[in-house]
């Protein structure tokens, strides 16, 4: 993955869990704690978006076109 490229939502889950298993283990030295913290906080915002974004797409596929709400459908008697 280049530098400029932003991880799936998955990779970024999985790496976040790799960082916070490696500070965890308490024996990690201080420039590199600082490193994972950075890079940890940047997936984190990545994660968040990629969130944020999947709630908008949902809202809007439950919306319709027409304005009315999914839910507001009434159901059908089979």
């Amino acid at each position: 993955m280049q530098q400029d490229e932003q991880p799936t939502f998955e990779d970024a889950i999985e790496r976040l869990e790799e960082i916070v298993a490696s500070m965890e283990e308490g024996d990690t030295p201080l420039a590199q704690l600082v490193d994972q913290f950075e890079q940890g906080t940047k997936l984190a915002k990545a994660c968040n978006e990629r969130l944020k974004e999947a709630e908008s797409r949902i809202a809007l596929v439950r919306k319709g076109q027409d304005g009315i709400e999914l839910d507001e459908f009434p159901e059908s008697e089979d």
